[in-house]
C-alpha cells in the first residue's frame, strides 16, 4: 500500500459509494419480498426461484425453467396483492428464466 492510501473493507466502500448502498437496499429489498410471498409458491417451485431486479414499481423473479416460469406466471396477481397488502407498491412482476451456473 502506497503511503497516504487507506484501506477498505467492502462494507465500507459500499457504505460510502450511493449507488453501490442504493444497489445493496434493493438487492435487500428484493430478498425481502421474495421472503413475504414464499409461503404463496408451493414448496416444489420454491427452491427454483431467486429475487431478482427491481426498476421502479417492477420487481422481477429469477427460475431455472420453463416449466417453473410458467407455473408461477400463474400465481402473479396473488404475488401482488400479497406484496401490496404489505406495503410494497408492486405494478408488476415479471419473470425470467435464468439457469444457475
Amino acid at each position: 500500500m502506497h503511503p497516504g492510501q487507506r484501506s477498505y473493507t467492502l462494507q465500507q466502500a459500499v457504505q460510502d459509494s450511493a449507488p453501490l448502498a442504493r444497489l445493496t437496499a434493493l438487492a435487500r429489498e428484493s430478498g425481502e419480498r421474495l421472503a413475504a410471498v414464499q409461503a404463496l409458491i408451493p414448496p416444489a417451485l420454491r427452491r427454483g426461484i431467486r429475487p431478482g431486479p427491481i426498476d421502479g414499481l417492477s420487481w422481477c423473479l429469477l427460475v431455472d425453467n420453463s416449466a417453473a416460469a410458467s407455473k408461477l406466471r400463474q400465481l402473479l396477481p396473488t404475488l401482488q396483492t400479497a406484496l401490496r397488502a404489505r406495503g410494497w407498491e408492486v405494478d408488476a412482476i415479471r419473470v425470467k428464466i435464468q439457469a444457475r451456473l
